[in-house]
């Protein structure tokens, strides 16, 4: 069992869904990153996901691009981002990190290296936006066999046809994507992801948590009161971007997770 399958396990028992962060490793500095990331935990986030800077971040919007190109312009590295990982286990061994990227990073790295390294930073499960399952044999088969969850993105464009492919070979949790476009593009509404979160949740027995679009504590709300939980991003990186403290943004990432655990 992983530190994924043992949040939500964790969250059944007391009737709770879950609320995931994302950031963007070494945004806007290394330093402040990881100061962001250990306080996420006690600011009520049950997954933290950890976003891999990449020069081609083609599923993520402005938002999020601009907090890739200002960690690699500060420097941040695929080795970087799994020492922050590896100081965050320092003083916490049970928070999930997903880490969320794209896979020319790995691929340069050599999969059974990043595999190994991955592991033993304490990273929990992958999220590869440019991998379909039809490349399953290239990293997703491999990262399940090595511990770690591999967790599909499913969108209101995969159809009844698609979806049994998606959820082949997924694990840990399916990532249902609230709109069509990218990261910050739209809000996301409780009455259209409803009906898609059911006929998911008839395929699968995994938990499906739901991103995009949610930017406000009642919106966070409203979409984990029809999932098994939410994930918000951009609007955190939005203010790590604005130059706000980060006692500030765990402020508001506190005030998006109340929100989910009140659904």
């Amino acid at each position: 069992m992983t530190r994924i399958d043992a949040k939500f396990a964790d969250l059944r028992a007391k009737g709770k869904k879950a609320f995931v962060a994302y950031v963007m490793a070494g945004d806007p500095d290394y330093d402040t990153s990881l100061e962001i990331v250990k306080g996420l935990p006690d600011a009520g986030v049950d997954i933290i996901e950890l976003g891999l800077p990449f020069t081609d971040p083609m599923a993520d919007g402005e938002t999020i691009q601009l907090a890739g190109q200002r960690a690699l312009a500060g420097g941040m590295t695929l080795e970087k981002t799994l020492n922050l990982a590896r100081s965050f286990r320092e003083g916490d061994d049970t928070t999930p990190i997903v880490m969320m990227g794209y896979y020319n990073p790995i691929y340069s790295r050599g999969v059974a290296r990043f595999l190994e390294d991955a592991k033993s930073a304490g990273i929990d499960g992958l999220i590869v936006v440019d991998l379909p399952p039809e490349e399953d044999a290239e990293l997703c088969i491999p990262a399940q066999e090595a511990g770690l969850n591999f967790i599909r993105l499913a969108t209101p464009t995969t159809d009844d046809r698609r979806l049994p492919k998606v959820l082949t070979n997924t694990s840990g949790f399916v990532y249902y994507v609230s709109i069509t476009g990218i990261t910050g593009a739209a809000e996301a509404e409780a009455s259209d992801v409803s009906p898609e979160v059911a006929r998911i949740k008839a395929k699968t027995d995994l938990p499906v948590i739901v991103g995009f679009g949610i930017k406000t504590p009642q919106a966070s709300q409203a979409i984990a009161s029809v999932a098994d939980g939410a994930v918000v991003g951009s609007a955190i990186v939005a203010r790590i971007g604005a130059g706000e403290a980060p006692a500030d943004v765990l402020e508001f990432v506190k005030g998006l997770a109340d929100g989910a655990h009140r659904a």
